[in-house]
């Protein structure tokens, strides 16, 4: 084979693995772009392991695969800034960490809620990555509501945003 032809096609593996990843970056912002308001709903699971809260996390978006992509993201913000109400599955309320999302620490959750964020530390999938069919609704002609079971590590999270001085620690005083 002659360089000629080993070139012309480098050129070619070189310009797809470039679609590939523009690709990937375009998904990336979209996905972003559906949740960027944080729509979705979060609701106890069942009992998780200690220090863990097992949530199913409602994320909503135009691809199926955008709001799967996002669940890990919402369920740590729900943890952070929404709580959710008890209920069956053996649940209690759960009150957010986080009372009020002021502008003080605003650059600390942009970095933390980034695409390569810290967020990632404080949440695993409780399955295999697949979604139960019941989990995956068609709302509208565009739009899907997608059901993702995760693991949030709560109480690290709360020594977390502690040791940033978000929130005051469970044994400061009142």
């Amino acid at each position: 084979m002659n360089t000629s032809i080993l070139s012309k096609y480098s050129l070619i593996v070189l310009l797809l693995l470039s679609c590939l990843s523009i690709n990937a970056q375009r998904r990336k912002k979209l996905a972003n772009k559906d949740t960027k308001n944080w729509v979705y709903d979060i609701e106890c699971e069942g009992v998780g392991k200690k220090g863990f809260k097992l949530v199913k996390v409602w994320s909503y978006s135009k691809k199926p695969r955008f709001a799967i992509d996002q669940a890990m993201k919402n369920a740590v913000h729900g943890i952070i800034f929404k709580g959710y109400s008890g209920g069956g599955n053996s649940c209690t309320a759960f009150k957010a960490l986080v009372s009020n999302n002021d502008e003080k620490h605003r650059d600390f959750f942009n970095k933390f809620f980034s695409d390569s964020g810290e967020y990632r530390k404080y949440v695993t999938a409780a399955a295999d990555g697949n979604i139960a069919p019941g989990d995956r609704l068609k709302i509208s002609r565009k739009k899907y509501k997608i059901g993702v079971v995760v693991n949030v590590a709560t109480d690290q999270l709360r020594k977390r945003l502690e040791t940033e001085g978000i929130i005051k620690a469970l044994d400061a005083g009142f």
